[in-house]
């Protein structure tokens, strides 16, 4: 049992639903990602999604496309580079566990097993990655099962007949798409969404988590009731890039900062 099952366990054992910010590293830069984990773990985040920047995303709105324009511009970041980021975290005392969201050819660009190795070396708990079909996932699903990294799959309204396959090879906790299309904050979601959600719940004993488009406190509230899991994404991207020019300005850093973590904060249900 890797650190994000313990977290699903204990969470569940309370009666708790977990919180998932996600954030993308190097935005605005390296530093500022590892201060901003340290400040959401303090926020109340359970689990925390690091994505991966990339220059051609199938899942990713404009909110975090411009972000990863803005990580790439500004720091080039790899991988490699997100990795050596939740090292740093560590190192700086948080505990809460990381999900990796990233595209397949940047993995395949390091290589499979040296991938793998190096989540399993620096903690990584889980993996996503959302343009890997899960009928082309057998080899990435094997070595992921053999490094203890939980390879956490999306379920979307319309995966329909797949569902079943999709969940019988899931780990970790089953990521449901709230809404068809990109990701971005919504005011209201695919029809029909509860129904959607119980019936994957019904279907699996592992936590189902939902995101894309989850944007406010009481859609949080919303999705807490019948889910394990929510994820934020865009409102917490649109939130720092908005906070840039305090982070930027060296007597004004921790003021923005603190704005990111009372966000995150009242998000918390």
């Amino acid at each position: 049992m890797n650190l994000m099952d313990q977290k699903f366990a204990e969470l569940r054992a309370a009666g708790r639903t977990a919180l998932i910010p996600f954030l993308t590293v190097g935005d605005p830069d390296l530093d500022t990602t590892v201060d901003l984990i340290v400040q959401m773990e303090a926020a109340g985040a359970d689990v925390l999604e690091l994505g991966v920047p990339y220059s051609d995303p199938l899942a990713d709105g404009p909110v975090i496309q411009r972000a990863s324009e803005r990580a790439l511009t500004n720091s080039s970041v790899t991988v490699g580079a997100c990795i050596d980021v939740a090292v740093q975290a560590r190192q700086r005392g948080v505990k809460i566990p990381f999900v990796l969201f990233t595209y397949f050819n940047p993995v395949l660009q390091i290589g499979l097993e040296t991938f793998f190795q190096q989540l399993a070396e620096h903690e990584i708990s889980g993996l996503i990655i959302p343009d890997l079909p899960i009928e082309e996932s057998e080899e990435v699903l094997a070595l992921a099962d053999a490094a203890g990294i939980s390879l956490v799959p999306l379920v979307a309204p319309t995966s329909n007949e797949r569902i079943t396959r999709i969940l019988s090879n899931a780990r970790g906790f089953i990521y449901c798409v709230s809404s068809l299309g990109v990701t971005g904050e919504r005011s209201s979601f695919h029809e029909g969404v509860e129904q959607f959600i119980h019936e994957v719940k019904s279907r699996t004993d592992l936590p189902v988590a939902v995101g894309f488009g989850i944007s406010s406190r009481e859609q949080v509230e919303r999705f807490s009731a019948i889910c394990d899991g929510v994820v934020v994404g865009s409102a917490i991207v649109r939130t720092i890039e908005e906070t840039i020019p305090l982070l930027a300005d060296s007597e004004n850093r921790d003021k923005g900062l603190l704005q990111i973590r009372d966000f995150v904060a009242q998000l918390k249900v």
